[in-house]
């Protein structure tokens, strides 16, 4: 499974922490950001992914994040 989140992150040392934080509760995600496009995407592959707990982490490192649609 793949989901893609817009987010507002702007800068790669802030991909860093997201991930870092990311992968400390759920070390088996494979992680990526898109910062070129126009949605700064996050793109999350894994077997089972909790997009209400992606949204909720992010918000605590004080950013937003949507679950982009198909």
């Amino acid at each position: 499974m793949v989901e893609v989140f817009k987010t507002n992150i702007k800068k790669k040392y802030q991909c860093q922490v997201v991930t870092k934080a990311v992968l400390k509760y759920n070390p088996h995600y494979k992680i990526n950001f898109d910062l070129e496009d126009c949605d700064r995407v996050l793109r999350i592959e894994a077997f089972n992914i909790d997009n209400n707990d992606i949204i909720s982490l992010l918000g605590e490192y004080g950013f937003e994040c949507e679950v982009l649609p198909d």
